[in-house]
């Protein structure tokens, strides 16, 4: 079984760049990159996809969708992505609506894929699971909220005037990645947390909190002044319009205290 593991993973480190040429050739007339979810939950919730003309899920619907639905996420990291490959080979090859992972408002816009037996071979699918696991990752790293550690943070909160954000997480909390994928990459939140916040992730399974605080859920927000006093401290998971509120709700209570 270690042998099968290494053997995976040194092809895996291959596939993830050979994939996208893949996807790129077989996947991308049908499947776009990347959309933010909230303009996604827009153009199906309330434009009926009239706004974006969708003809199957993005990549990063597929690569969350997978992953959180698919075998176990919280378990071995290397069974899960060869669970996945399973996964992606046989709906490509023997495509069934009662399989697919996308909700059923999304779905119904889309016609059930055409199989691609003589289209692609095994290993340009071993290739491009690869880079659809790891697409969502790739993509939150790149467009996501950029955080600073928390001294740092409270050097910078002095200097520019303005409030420390500690975002209480986990790696293995499913609304922390939840949120990561929906809310923390979208341009509105980024362009208002560069404005007036400094950024903070903290894993509290690895990392205590500074200044002794404490949060009982994950993710938490917890909002500092440039004095270490706390402003806020909200957990839960929240949708784009309802944590902007929150961020302007922090900066409403600076202001008061001005």
């Amino acid at each position: 079984m270690k042998l099968v593991l290494s053997v995976f993973l040194c092809a895996s480190l291959l596939f993830g760049v050979e994939g996208q040429e893949v996807y790129e050739k077989k996947c991308a007339s049908c499947h776009q990159g990347f959309i933010s979810m909230s303009k996604l939950k827009e153009n199906f919730l309330d434009h009926n996809n009239t706004l974006l003309k969708l003809t199957a899920p993005t990549l990063n619907q597929l690569s969350y969708r997978l992953k959180q639905r698919i075998g176990d996420p919280k378990g071995d990291n290397d069974i899960h992505r060869m669970e996945v490959a399973a996964f992606i080979s046989e709906y490509v090859f023997n495509p069934d609506r009662e399989k697919s992972l996308c909700l059923d408002d999304v779905m119904q816009h889309f016609k059930t894929m055409p199989s691609l037996k003589g289209k692609v071979t095994e290993d340009e699918l071993e290739e491009v699971s690869t880079f659809i696991y790891d697409f969502d990752t790739k993509v939150i790293k790149e467009k996501s909220v950029k955080y600073e550690g928390f001294d740092k943070a409270l050097e910078k909160a002095e200097k520019e005037n303005k409030i420390i954000m500690i975002k209480v997480m986990t790696k293995e909390c499913h609304f922390c990645r939840k949120m990561d994928a929906e809310v923390m990459i979208e341009e509105e939140v980024i362009q208002v947390l560069e404005k007036d916040f400094v950024p903070v992730e903290v894993d509290i399974s690895t990392t205590k909190l500074p200044l002794g605080l404490k949060a009982y859920l994950t993710p938490s927000f917890i909002f500092i002044d440039k004095k270490g006093r706390v402003i806020n401290n909200i957990p839960g998971s929240w949708n784009k319009e309802d944590f902007l509120d929150i961020l302007k709700e922090a900066k409403d209570k600076i202001q008061l205290k001005r």
